[in-house]
Formats: structure tokens, C-alpha cells, sequence
């Protein structure tokens, strides 16, 4: 992970959250404390006046019944001391003990008789009273201790004290404090570890998370948030939507080069397509140039009888025939070339002898080719049937044949041959003379490309011949090709064998 809570300092939200921790708890027992020294002797106080008001109403209720002297009321007297932590006292108008929880009845009455004697002088307050008793806080000089009392007069008209201590309070008081700020200190230590612990495994996976948004913002969508629990929370599912979202994302961002590299394909496909425009209208511009301006000439001379022999006007004749013969095949063969590459010339495939078809060919050529003095080597002897368009083998037989009688040089010999394959069979054409440029080889293909111009022209080529021949393959689906031999260039192409049916 690229970054920890560290690196945030004061904002991370380990931190945050463990102050807010530690000030919760802090703060819990500092109220505590507060609350504690504050109200709990207030408290304890009115509890215990309570108490006081509650025993005396027991009390009197066995006053008017006549039941103080009874074993019954002997034993409730004990239970409310005891429960109440109480030092009672009940007596009668001749200052006789009726009642006492003490064994020191003189002690107890002295008390009694100084609480009398200090409320009759108004020195003391009373905290509460009822019909019948006063509640007082009084101070025990001896003991050094305070202490709450309740005295007052029954309704059968004996006299009633009872008292308990407040000097425990201020202990329990103090004890509290030490236990609040014992516990407090613990509690502050074990909440920071806590909150630690907790916010790590909150801030851990929003780390992730946000490792997982800068990958996806570098386009590396094979980083993927990982679900570590069985029971999934808020900060899982964000995961699991970001998950989709990156896959979401890889897929859009996917799409898009896909249209992005269709759109560059489409414009260079387009600027191509202008260039071999233009470089086809130049060419035809370039091609034609030549036959119309002798045709012009020539016919610019008989127009004015420059030779009025009739020889002269032959041959003038003969020329602007010939030079127009050119200009005719040349418009056919760009016709046919653009019936093949837009594809709407109509294929006729066919079973037929390939050797019979190369065989007429060759005889066709024949004259050519004693003219020239090359001498045709090809085996006609063996059958070999091929599925194809007949017609348009035999235009490419004939541009392969044509091509290499113009271009044999040396020996002026000429191998037409073939080479089985599983399905297929290759058959080519070899003629010896110069090698095509290494460089230059995949380019007689292209229209009006040719290696050799000056050649060309003198044995009247446009250039085309091997256009329409590759033309002719591709709408066969068969391939064809040309490479050097080392006296000499090889042009081939393959047709199938197999008895089947050929998907045009």
C-alpha cells in the first residue's frame, strides 16, 4: 500500500478517532468525579432523611395500634436499625427507656437530651420535618463526627430519637474518586488501544481502496479490492462497486481504442485510397500521354500530306492503328481490373485440364516466341484437373507467359512447371534473365508499377497485367507470388485439386 495512517499526522483518522476516545472517556470520569464530590453527600443525605422520615412513620403507626411493647414490634424495631443503620431510642414522659438499639441507654440519652436543649436554644436547622419530627444535622465534639437526627413526639406521647452517621459518606466519597480515576486511567489506556485496533480495520481497507482508485486512474485495471470477511459492511460493498467499475471502466476504455484504432485504420484507409487515386489518374494521364500525341502527330501529318507517297500514308496509318490498339487494351485491361477489385464480376467455377489450357496458351504464344528466340519448356504429357474459373486462368497463364517472354534474357529460356501439394498444386512460371529488386518484389503488383520502364514501353506494357493477375487470385481466394531464383525470376499460383465446391 503506497501510504499508512502516518502519513496523514494529526488528520488520520486513527488518530481523530482515538482522541475523541480517549476525550469520551476522560471526560465520562472527570463528570463522574464531579458529580461524585458534588451531589453524592447531598444525596446521601436525603436518602438517609428518608430513612429517618420512613422509620419514624412505622414507629408511630405501632404507637397509635398501643403495639410498642409488643415482641412483634420488638423485632420490626431491630430490622429497622439494622437496615437502616440506625441508633434508635424510644422513652416515655418520666424520661423512661422504652425502646433502645444501644447498651448504652445513659450515653444515648445524654445525646438526646443536648439535641434538645441545642434545637430549644436555635442552634442547629432543621433539614426536614414532619408531623410530629424534626430532621437536623448535629456535630459529635467528642467523636469528632457528624451525624443526622430525627427526633420528635409520638401520637401516644412518648419521645423518639434516632441517628446515624454522615462520617461514611465522606469516606465512600474520597474511596469513589480514587476507584474513578483507577478505573478512568484504565479505561482511557484500553479505549486508545481499542480505538486503534478499530480504526485500523476501517482505515486499512479505505486505504485500499484508495491505492485501488490511483491504479484505476493509471488505466491498471487489474488491481481488484479483496473481501478479507465473511460478513460484508458499508466499506465492502464501496469495494465491490468499485470492482465492477473498473471492469466497466477496462471494457469502455477498451471499446473506445477499439474505435479509436477503426477510426485511424478507416483515415489511413482513406488517405491511401486518395493517394492511389491520384496516382492511378497520373498514371492513365501518363500512359495515354504518349499514344494520343502520336496519333495527333501522325495524323496532324496526313491531314497536311507532308509524304504524299502512298508507303508514307501506310505507315502513318499503321502507327495511329497501332498506338490506338494500345490505348483500346489498356481502357479493357482497367476494365477488368475494376470489375475484379469492386467485385462484381461473376466467378464460373469449373473442373477443366490445367495442362490443355497452359498447352494452348503456349501455342497462341507461338509466334512471340520463336520471334524471340526463347525456347518454352513444359511438360504436357500428364493431366491435372483444378477447380477454377477457366477464363480467368487463362488470363493469368497468359500474363504470366507474356511477361516472362519480354523479360528473358541470357540462356532465353522459359520452365512452366508444376508442384503438388495436399490439396492444391502450385504451378510456375520461371524465365531466366535479371533478378526483380529484393526491395521491389511485393510492388509488380501495384498498378502501372514497373521495374524496368524503358523495357516495358518498348514491348508496349502498361503495367496492369500483374494487377489483374493478383486481382484474379484474391476473388479465387488462392494466393500467388513472385521470388528470385538465382538466374532468373519465378512467378507462381496455386489452384485447388480436391473434388469440391469453391466459396467465391
Amino acid at each position: 500500500m503506497c501510504e499508512d495512517t502516518r502519513s496523514f499526522g494529526r488528520h488520520s483518522l486513527t488518530r481523530q478517532f482515538s482522541t475523541v476516545m480517549i476525550a469520551l472517556v476522560a471526560g465520562t470520569v472527570i463528570l463522574c468525579w464531579i458529580l461524585n464530590t458534588i451531589f453524592l453527600g447531598r444525596f446521601y443525605m436525603w436518602n438517609k432523611s428518608e430513612i429517618l422520615s420512613a422509620s419514624y412513620k412505622k414507629v408511630d403507626t405501632a404507637a397509635q395500634a398501643g403495639s410498642l411493647d409488643s415482641e412483634e414490634f420488638a423485632i420490626e424495631f431491630e430490622r429497622l436499625c439494622a437496615n437502616g443503620n440506625l441508633t434508635m431510642i424510644i422513652i416515655n414522659a418520666d424520661y423512661m427507656i422504652v425502646h433502645s438499639s444501644v447498651s448504652d441507654n445513659k450515653t444515648m440519652l445524654s445525646h438526646f437530651m443536648d439535641l434538645l436543649f441545642s434545637s430549644a436554644q436555635g442552634d442547629m436547622d432543621p433539614i426536614a420535618s414532619g408531623d410530629g419530627y424534626v430532621i437536623q444535622k448535629q456535630r459529635d465534639r467528642r467523636m469528632e463526627s457528624d451525624y443526622l437526627v430525627m427526633w420528635g413526639t409520638l401520637s401516644d406521647g412518648k419521645l423518639i430519637m434516632a441517628r446515624t452517621a454522615l462520617e461514611s459518606i465522606h469516606e465512600s466519597s474520597s474511596l469513589t474518586n480514587r476507584f474513578l480515576f483507577m478505573i478512568g486511567s484504565i479505561a482511557i489506556v484500553i479505549g486508545a488501544i481499542l480505538a486503534g485496533v478499530v480504526t485500523r480495520r476501517i482505515t486499512n481497507p479505505i486505504l485500499e481502496l484508495a491505492e485501488l482508485s490511483r491504479r484505476m486512474s493509471g488505466l491498471d485495471f487489474e488491481a481488484k479490492y479483496t473481501l478479507s470477511r465473511k460478513h460484508k459492511n458499508e466499506i465492502d460493498f464501496l469495494g465491490e462497486r468499485m470492482n465492477e467499475m473498473s471492469g466497466k471502466l477496462e471494457q469502455t476504455i477498451s471499446e473506445l481504442k477499439k474505435a479509436n484504432n477503426e477510426l485511424l485504420l478507416d483515415n489511413e484507409q482513406k488517405t491511401r485510397i486518395d493517394e492511389m487515386r491520384k496516382e492511378f489518374l497520373s498514371n492513365v494521364s501518363h500512359e495515354l500521354k504518349t499514344p494520343l500525341a502520336l496519333i495527333q502527330g501522325y495524323a496532324e501529318g496526313l491531314s497536311e500530306c507532308i509524304n504524299d507517297d502512298a508507303e508514307s500514308r501506310e505507315f502513318y496509318c499503321e502507327v495511329i492503328m497501332d498506338e490506338a490498339d494500345k490505348m483500346n487494351q489498356m481502357v479493357k485491361k482497367l476494365l477488368t481490373l475494376n470489375h475484379l477489385e469492386s467485385g462484381s464480376d461473376t466467378l464460373e467455377m469449373e473442373r477443366f485440364d490445367l495442362t490443355e489450357l497452359i498447352n494452348g496458351v503456349i501455342h497462341a504464344s507461338d509466334i512471340l516466341i520463336r520471334q524471340s528466340g526463347i525456347t518454352v519448356c513444359f511438360d504436357a504429357s500428364q493431366s491435372m484437373y483444378v477447380w477454377a474459373d477457366e477464363f480467368k486462368i487463362e488470363e493469368v497463364i497468359t500474363n504470366f507467359l507474356s511477361n516472362a517472354i519480354h523479360y528473358a534474357m541470357y540462356e532465353k529460356r522459359i520452365e512452366i512447371f508444376y508442384t503438388r501439394k495436399e490439396d492444391c498444386v502450385r504451378v510456375s512460371v520461371f524465365n531466366t534473365g535479371r533478378q526483380i529488386p529484393e526491395e521491389e518484389l511485393e510492388k509488380v503488383w501495384i498498378k502501372f508499377y514497373k521495374v524496368d520502364k524503358a523495357r516495358t514501353r518498348e514491348y508496349g506494357g502498361s503495367g496492369i497485367g500483374l494487377s489483374i493477375v493478383r486481382a484474379i487470385m484474391d476473388s479465387l481466394h488462392r494466393k500467388c507470388g513472385v521470388f528470385n531464383r538465382e538466374n532468373g525470376v519465378e512467378f507462381w499460383m496455386e489452384l485447388d485439386t480436391k473434388n469440391e465446391e469453391i466459396v467465391a
